[in-house]
């Protein structure tokens, strides 16, 4: 996975930032993925990963994804089932949201202030 492969929408309505990486995230191409969202985090109060072409994650995304949402609202939209029951087995569902859809992602209400 390069940096090229990871599109980058932003919503000009909501400004938030969305990062849409595909495939298999592990720990041999993360960098680009933990870079785009560590960039995107340090300038909006929330940042929306689309992961409906995510085929694979391990602990080393599990870690960027905690990373991120150390420093920002990470709000994960329309997981695969598999990410999605990985998301609920190790408990990460309920640090951060997770929507049906980029749409919903994108228009929630922004965070509280102080995030």
């Amino acid at each position: 996975m390069t940096t090229e492969s990871m599109p980058h929408r932003e919503s000009a309505q909501t400004a938030v930032p969305v990062i849409a990486p595909y495939g298999d995230l592990d720990v041999d191409n993360l960098e680009p993925l933990a870079a785009r969202l560590k960039a995107a985090a340090a300038t909006s109060p929330a940042v929306v990963l689309d992961a409906r072409a995510i085929t694979f994650g391990d602990s080393s995304f599990l870690r960027v994804l905690i990373t991120v949402h150390r420093l920002t609202e990470l709000r994960i939209a329309a997981p695969r089932p598999a990410l999605q029951k990985l998301l609920e087995l190790v408990g990460v569902d309920r640090l951060f949201p997770i929507y049906p859809s980029v749409e919903s992602a994108r228009s929630a209400p922004a965070p509280a202030a102080g995030r």
